[in-house]
């Protein structure tokens, strides 16, 4: 009798084992889809902004130093693989396109080009993107984190070494006020 209620012991605590290493997982998984969406986001913008910038290129003449810096921050986008790596990407090239946007004012030539409307209306649409899944994100590497951290499930991350994430976070004042992408838009 002893033998049975020790052999149920042990399956209860195997099967509580199997149970948190299979939620450490499920969560894991979700902050490596959580952060690929984000990525998805901030390589759409990428690929928009040649566009924008050439349409916006004509028009601005001399904001070559922000075109280049654009351009590189494009060409490091692709070495980057952490998440603080890209929220710092994203964060200069949110000011960057701060700087085009408040410059644009002074060109209604440019405000009035149906391309730049569209692009425009492309980049606003991808900022809210990218804010959603910068929120979805950050959500789902919290409930990850915790999971780390509280009993008895702290014991089984580290004892098959699952490591905390990183959230993604702005790292200046100025990289944290919302990108405008408004053009005077007759919506």
């Amino acid at each position: 009798m002893i033998g049975w209620i020790i052999l149920a012991i042990v399956a209860i605590i195997v099967f509580a084992i199997i149970g948190m290493y299979n939620g450490l997982v499920q969560s894991k998984v979700k902050v490596d889809n959580a952060w690929s969406q984000i990525d998805v986001q901030l390589q759409r913008r990428f690929d928009l902004i040649p566009n924008f910038v050439e349409t916006v290129k004509g028009y601005m003449t001399h904001e070559k130093e922000t075109f280049e810096k654009i351009a590189a921050l494009r060409t490091s986008w692709a070495n980057t693989q952490s998440v603080s790596e890209k929220a710092n990407l994203d964060n200069e090239l949110s000011t960057a396109l701060k700087t085009i946007m408040a410059v644009s004012e002074s060109y209604p030539e440019l405000k009035a080009n149906q391309n730049f409307s569209d692009l425009s209306e492309e980049l606003r649409n991808t900022e809210n993107k990218i804010s959603f899944s910068r929120q979805f994100y950050n959500d789902t590497v919290t409930m990850y984190n915790t999971k780390l951290q509280v009993f008895p499930s702290n014991i089984i991350a580290g004892m098959f070494n699952f490591r905390p994430r990183d959230l993604f976070k702005t790292e200046s004042d100025e990289a944290r006020k919302n990108v405008k992408v408004d053009f005077g838009s007759n919506s």
